[in-house]
């Protein structure tokens, strides 16, 4: 597949996520919403990640690097989740 096929498929994609987003988020309310609408979230994260930032094209250590980092994105946020949920 070309760069340009790729990129419209992507974004493509992204567009189709848009939509989910926006219809999903009129009918769902509460906690499966919310979870709902963040796996739809790192979805669009993850393609943007994979296309826009080249990770397809790069070796492995910068695919591990990537992960490594999302990763301890995670943990931050739900150390700092807790730690907000007990005051």
């Amino acid at each position: 597949m070309s760069k340009t096929a790729s990129i419209a498929v992507v974004w493509a994609l992204l567009a189709l996520l848009l939509a989910s987003t926006m219809a999903l988020s009129t009918v769902l309310t509460g906690p499966i919403g919310l979870l709902t609408g963040l796996a739809i979230a790192t979805a669009k994260a993850g393609l943007v990640s994979w296309r826009f930032m080249h990770l397809d094209e790069q070796p492995g250590l910068a695919r591990i690097a990537a992960i490594g980092a999302t990763a301890w994105l995670v943990i931050l946020f739900s150390l700092t989740g807790l730690d907000y949920m007990t005051r």
